[in-house]
């Protein structure tokens, strides 16, 4: 986010480059700056005949350049946009010669999502060089909280640890769809507002009581009733609670779990480091110690990656979500 900010001041103050090179796994900030880019470089009256949108499934490397090189039209600059770059990866090598020297009154936007170019090749030098090169990595989900709360400062908007919780359960690291529920809420919250589990659930239809992490949190409490409860509701409404990610969070819960066990200062502060969670989850994970000891854990664990297996088809037929969950949670608490 430093990295975007910059650049996008970099162009407010004037420091404008002839290319940006936009590439990476995470399309959100990709989209971010091309869009910055697309409306704050020229005025509204110059877009009409000095914008150019490009698409890479529809154009050639001969194409874009032919298109950069143009001259603006009653303005000093154009700006020529080419989105999914990636379609062109084959020949993108070709840009090189351009990038030796590009057109100074073109401002030329190449988005190239979930690839990367290799830095030891002369075309990256290049651009780096005469251009902006930027690598909009994936953030791990044990990032996504930080994130998020920056994101909301920026709309003057707090947010309760567990309704941070509820997104990364749901939404994964997926950071545009979070986005896009983001500024949902945006529009009905008010300034200094705080984003409650309540408030999710009511408008933007996450469950604060069957999802993943209350799940989580009734198996670690080894709160039988609710744990089946909640994997009913799922195992009911698969489409919205796929079992691989079911798996994989309550995996992760007790793969946190195990590393918590190994701890010898197990001070919250430190325990909050190392896990990397919300200080404010760290009384989870005191507890769960208590109800499940380390050589137990380290048997669910590897129930889990079992299950993992059993859910993906693997070692024989794919068994009903209902009946994995079903066995998922009897090996857990027996």
């Amino acid at each position: 986010m430093d990295e975007v900010i910059k650049i996008i001041k970099d162009i407010q103050a004037g420091n404008i480059k002839p290319i940006y090179f936009l590439m990476g796994e995470e399309p959100y900030y990709i989209d971010k700056l091309s869009e910055y880019i697309e409306q704050n470089i020229l005025q509204e009256h110059e877009r009409d005949f000095n914008q150019t949108v490009l698409y890479g499934r529809d154009v050639s490397i001969e194409d874009v350049v032919g298109n950069a090189k143009r001259y603006p039209m009653m303005a000093d600059r154009q700006v020529v946009i080419v989105k999914e770059a990636q379609e062109l990866s084959r020949t993108i090598d070709k840009l090189e010669a351009y990038a030796e020297n590009p057109q100074d009154t073109t401002v030329l936007v190449i988005c190239y999502k979930y690839k990367t170019l290799d830095k030891r090749k002369k075309v990256t030098k290049v651009l780096e060089k005469n251009g902006v090169v930027f690598e909009s990595k994936k953030l791990y989900e044990n990032q996504v909280g930080d994130w998020l709360k920056r994101v909301l400062q920026g709309k003057k908007l707090n947010i309760e640890p567990k309704a941070v919780q509820m997104f990364v359960d749901f939404l994964g690291n997926d950071l545009s769809r979070i986005a896009n529920e983001i500024d949902k809420l945006a529009i009905i919250l008010k300034s200094g507002d705080v984003i409650t589990p309540a408030i999710i659930e009511e408008n933007i239809g996450l469950s604060k009581d069957f999802n993943p992490f209350e799940l989580r949190k009734a198996i670690g409490e080894k709160d039988q009733y609710k744990s089946y409860l909640i994997a009913n509701h799922f195992a009911a409404n698969p489409k919205d609670n796929p079992i691989v990610l079911t798996i994989g969070l309550v995996f992760s819960f007790f793969s946190q779990l195990l590393q918590y066990h190994g701890l010898k200062d197990k001070n919250p502060k430190n325990v909050a480091s190392v896990l990397k969670v919300n200080p404010f989850f760290v009384k989870d994970y005191e507890l769960a110690a208590r109800n499940y000891p380390m050589k137990k854990v380290s048997g669910i664990v590897a129930t889990l990656k079992d299950i993992d297996l059993k859910s993906k088809g693997v070692g024989g037929n794919s068994l009903p979500q209902s009946d994995l969950l079903k066995e998922m949670l009897a090996k857990i608490f027996n």
